[in-house]
């Protein structure tokens, strides 16, 4: 497969930045120390060899800006401390507005130049008001806008829904292209980067976003994607994990490190905010008999914590949770979610 065959050369690069962060220790900024409890759980500190560190007077922000190949892609700045976070974070998303000096190599700033806004949020819904000059870009990025403008405003605890509006006057479509706005609030059940190559009718089909990777210059990054899958499959866990297993569509850029013969044990288990998930031993590859590697354990642990109501990963294999990192660290404690994505400084 073509993933396979870009994986072998890539990915020790990729995931050279990529390692395991085990016990006690916070992804928060060092002014907010968190006790250690050596029975906590294990979190993936993903990203590149530098990573992004909040200063005093900023705080890490999660901006979607597009990357050379045309994804969506979280990018992880430090940002000055504002009272109006949700607002700071959308004015970052403006062309030739204050992220220019911030943007990672071969990434894009999504809003047109010149964009201003207003953000209002209550009751989980974020209502946004774009001037007029939000209505200058190209019809080819409208989509990119919709999902980065609500994958980078559902980050914050306190939106689960964005309304769009410009002028004041509430968008039903967007200005360019007329893509259909949701009367109901935008949310990240939509999806985004949509792949739909070998979809044949997606009528009955719903969306499960997976983890995939790219690679700008000597950086690598996480990339979500949105597949497809059929309405007939109940389990999203499975789901999720065989189209980690199955890899990117050709010519999509990105890699997988799963192989092919990859396959569960048995159903995921899913019980307070926990998913168990039990391999066959071919997820540990060529590695140690109990080495799990870093390509296979940060994407599957982004990816399952992409759905709703699951905030950690219990990996096994065979039944066994003795299990280590490439670091030779242990991963018998379920795997948390970083509070941020893709932290590198490129």
């Amino acid at each position: 497969m073509v993933k396979k065959a870009k994986a072998a050369g890539k990915l020790a690069l990729a995931f050279a930045a990529c390692s395991i962060w085990i016990s006690g220790c916070s992804l928060l900024p060092e002014k907010q120390p968190e006790k250690i409890d050596p029975h906590q759980s294990v979190s993936v500190k993903d990203g590149a060899k530098q990573t992004a560190k909040a200063k005093k007077g900023q705080v890490l922000t999660e901006l979607y800006l597009i990357d050379k190949y045309g994804y969506v892609v979280p990018q992880t700045i430090a940002l000055p401390e504002s009272k109006s976070i949700a607002k700071q974070a959308l004015e970052y998303l403006v062309q030739d507005g204050p992220v220019s000096n911030l943007l990672p190599n071969g990434f894009r700033a999504v809003l047109p130049a010149n964009t201003q806004l207003s953000v209002d949020v209550k009751d989980g819904l974020a209502t946004v008001d774009f001037s007029g000059d939000f209505k200058d870009y190209q019809a080819h990025d409208e989509q990119k806008i919709l999902e980065s403008v609500t994958w980078t405003l559902t980050q914050f605890d306190s939106i689960q829904k964005v309304s769009l509006k410009m002028n004041g006057k509430k968008l039903k479509a967007m200005p360019v292209a007329g893509t259909p706005v949701s009367p109901d609030g935008l949310t990240r059940e939509a999806g985004i980067n949509t792949d739909t190559k070998y979809v044949a009718d997606i009528t009955n089909t719903h969306p499960v976003t997976v983890y995939y990777l790219a690679e700008t210059g000597e950086q690598s990054y996480y990339v979500p994607v949105t597949k497809r899958v059929a309405d007939s499959n109940k389990d999203d866990v499975a789901a999720a994990v065989e189209e980690l297993v199955k890899g990117p569509s050709p010519g999509s850029h990105l890699v997988s490190g799963f192989m092919d013969d990859v396959k569960l044990k048995k159903q995921p288990e899913v019980a307070n905010g926990k998913v168990t998930v039990d391999f066959n031993k071919e997820i540990l590859g060529s590695l140690d008999k109990k080495m799990i590697s870093n390509e296979v354990l940060d994407p599957l642990v982004l990816t399952l914590t992409e759905q709703k109501g699951i905030k950690s990963v219990a990996v096994e294999v065979d039944g066994s949770t003795k299990l280590v990192t490439e670091d030779g660290k242990s991963v018998s404690e379920p795997v948390t979610r970083p509070e941020k994505v893709n932290t590198g400084s490129f």
